[in-house]
């Protein structure tokens, strides 16, 4: 064959389908190959340890003739070095999906949908901005313990050692999800246990004196900001339920017949159903903030959309105004309170535990027992309640 180029643009756009497949030759083994259905591809031929084979550069126009000249020359010059071009091809396109990016992204997209919207969010931009810009790059399978290691460091040296647990972690669920799949056999983040300092439990801060409670509950009826923040302050102290699972509640959920608030198991850290019984002091402060919201879907709408939640640090700010330190009040200390005071008064432990959906010892047994102890739960519920107008007045 001549080395001399013989095609050209005009002659190539100017080729046309044929019932059969149609070869227009260039040199150096290049050639365009044209498809009964139109498709324009690059193809070289080329021969390796005494075989004839083939290699696929990318479709016209998308890969242009002065391009595909210069990867026919690539590939040329793979073969005098003894690199097979078609399977160096092959390994490249393995690699891009053997990443640990690719494959943490993978996994992320697989859980969402058992996830909270804000752990999704969460659990992501942990790794973006920890772990993808060191090892995202990295074929999974090859990084090795000193290697996540190294990353994980970096994350201590910057105080949150909390934070580097939590990486570590996550990208343990990543590497079980390539072992699973086919990517790795090791569980390289398992291999750092004990290798990261030990963190430090700090109980969230939370007031538990009764009459330091009745000051707080004085505080927030005479908060100055909006209703809505303010009754989600109320619903807190009332339900103890998760900051999140008041902010992101639903109408829907409410059931004002039976008294009851059932939040879905979407919306659970511990991913069942929750039954939550509503005192009378509950019950009118929703049917209170229903008039306010009561026309949207979300019981605590934000400011710029109705249809996107107040913050996850709006109950924290309000906190803040009423001129509470983080080390005295928290949004979730709301909790502590609850359980605390409940278990000094004598009230069961289970019952307690039920109420705070704490994830129970045979969660096959949470999961068909949802109204688990609803009765008793009732009667502490509005006892409960009926002390704090107590503590407040």
């Amino acid at each position: 064959m001549s080395k001399k180029s013989s095609l050209t643009d005009t002659a190539i756009r100017g080729a046309k389908p044929n019932d059969k497949p149609l070869k227009l030759f260039d040199s150096n083994g290049l050639f365009l190959f044209v498809a009964p259905n139109g498709t324009k591809s690059w193809r070289v031929k080329y021969r390796i340890q005494g075989r004839e084979k083939l290699l696929t550069l990318g479709t016209y126009p998308t890969l242009s003739l002065k391009e595909a000249r210069e990867a026919c020359m690539e590939a040329k010059k793979q073969i005098s070095g003894g690199v097979d071009p078609s399977l160096e091809k092959k390994v490249r396109a393995r690699s891009v999906h053997t990443t640990f990016e690719a494959v943490a992204r993978e996994w992320h997209e697989n859980q969402k949908p058992t996830w909270t919207p804000g752990y999704t969010k969460d659990v992501m931009e942990r790794i973006e901005k920890n772990v993808f810009p060191l090892l995202g790059s990295r074929p999974i399978g090859e990084i090795s313990p000193p290697e996540l290691l190294a990353v994980l460091r970096k994350i201590e040296l910057r105080g949150a050692v909390d934070q580097a647990h939590r990486v570590r972690s996550i990208c343990s669920l990543v590497f079980r999800y390539a072992i699973a799949t086919g990517r790795a056999e090791r569980d390289t983040a398992a291999d750092l246990r004990g290798a990261l300092k030990t963190r430090s439990r700090t109980p969230r801060a939370a007031i538990t004196e009764p009459q330091a409670i009745g000051g707080l509950l004085r505080a927030i009826d005479d908060f100055p900001g909006t209703f809505i923040v303010k009754a989600g302050l109320q619903l807190l102290a009332l339900t103890f339920l998760r900051p999140s699972e008041v902010r992101l509640g639903e109408w829907a959920e409410i059931d004002f017949t039976e008294k009851v608030w059932r939040i879905p198991s979407k919306r659970m850290k511990m991913r069942l159903d929750h039954m939550v019984p509503l005192s009378a002091q509950a019950l009118e402060v929703l049917q209170t903030l229903q008039e306010v919201t009561g026309h949207e879907k979300l019981m605590f709408p934000g400011l710029r959309s109705p249809q996107v939640p107040i913050s996850d640090a709006t109950f924290i700010a309000a906190l803040r105004r009423m001129g509470f330190a983080k080390e005295e009040m928290t949004a979730h200390g709301f909790r502590a309170m609850a359980s605390t005071l409940l278990n000094e008064q004598g009230y069961s432990a289970d019952v307690i535990e039920k109420q705070l959906a704490h994830n129970p010892k045979d969660k096959i047994r949470g999961v068909y027992n949802r109204a688990e102890y609803l009765p008793e739960r009732r009667k502490m519920m509005q006892e409960w309640a009926d002390y704090l107008s107590k503590l407040k007045g």
